[in-house]
């Protein structure tokens, strides 16, 4: 850790590749520069490489700077947990969801203030077959969009690029059998999507469920169980809300743990980023990292 009256460390890795990365990252170290942070930046060729970049650093530095979306977050997220250091972000990504969930604004000045004014939070982390997550792990519909959304897409499109990949998604999706596994009882169901939430948003400003924390201890489940269209059109109002329950098509539920398991392995995919597949165990981390955010409002 820092000296007393001295400068804080930070590590600043920044994916160039995000939809504002590379305009935003030189202007991203100035301002931490002029909020008295001294800067470390380095630059990764490959999501693998994030992790094990923050890890050689860790005891050169007091805190680690990302500046990208959601999956440069979730691919730092290994070697956040391994040595500890709290964690600043600069929101340059499409989705920024987790940045959304903790109230982080996406202008730069604003979100390196925050980590410059120092309050950290502490959160739970999604942990999948070992893979950790910040937002939401999912199968089906949204590992199929996620196929489809290409990174050009992503920096030239913003979240409209979500909604074409979804619109273009649903015309071939169909349902698919699954059994989750809750506190001991299986269910089967026939599905077309289901999603386990550690955080509050997804997916471009989706909620997991009106009542989610990042911090709460719990993981939220829903399985959407139609695959008919206008249906679907009805509901999305219901995705943006959180409130997923009033509806007899969607499954939901809480839980600290929960298995999916398939007839034949489904893939996975974590923040965005197909990361593993089925069968699926999933838990949650309480309180398994520190974030800098603004203060919690009740």
């Amino acid at each position: 850790m820092a000296e007393a009256g001295s400068a804080r460390r930070a590590l600043l890795i920044v994916n160039e590749k995000a939809r504002r990365g590379r305009a935003a990252g030189s202007d991203g170290e100035q301002l931490l520069v002029d909020s008295g942070i001294a800067v470390r930046r380095e630059t990764c060729a490959s999501r693998e490489a994030l992790a094990t970049t923050i890890r050689r650093h860790a005891d050169s530095v007091d805190l680690v700077v990302i500046g990208g979306g959601d999956g440069t977050l979730n691919a730092a997220l290994p070697g956040l947990i391994d040595t500890g250091l709290p964690l600043g972000i600069l929101p340059f990504g499409t989705a920024n969801d987790l940045a959304r969930t903790l109230a982080i604004p996406s202008e730069p000045a604003t979100a390196a203030g925050i980590i410059a004014a120092g309050r950290t939070r502490e959160i739970d982390v999604g942990e999948v077959n070992g893979v950790p997550f910040f937002n939401v792990a999912s199968l089906g519909l949204s590992e199929k969009i996620a196929r489809e959304l290409t990174q050009d897409a992503k920096r030239k499109l913003g979240v409209l690029g979500y909604v074409l990949a979804t619109i273009r998604t649903l015309a071939y999706m169909r349902p698919f059998s699954a059994e989750i596994v809750l506190g001991g009882n299986a269910r089967k169901v026939r599905t077309i999507q289901i999603a386990v939430g550690n955080g509050r948003h997804y997916g471009g400003g989706l909620t997991i469920a009106e009542a989610a924390e990042i911090d709460d201890g719990f993981l939220d489940v829903y399985s959407i169980e139609t695959d008919r269209l206008w249906k679907l059109a009805l509901i999305y109002p219901a995705f943006r809300q959180g409130r997923l329950a009033v509806w007899n098509e969607i499954r939901t539920a809480a839980c600290t743990e929960v298995e999916i398991h398939t007839r034949r392995p489904r893939p996975l995919n974590t923040d965005g980023e197909i990361t593993t597949q089925t069968p699926a165990c999933f838990r949650v981390l309480p309180r398994a990292i520190r974030v800098f955010a603004p203060e919690k409002v009740p």
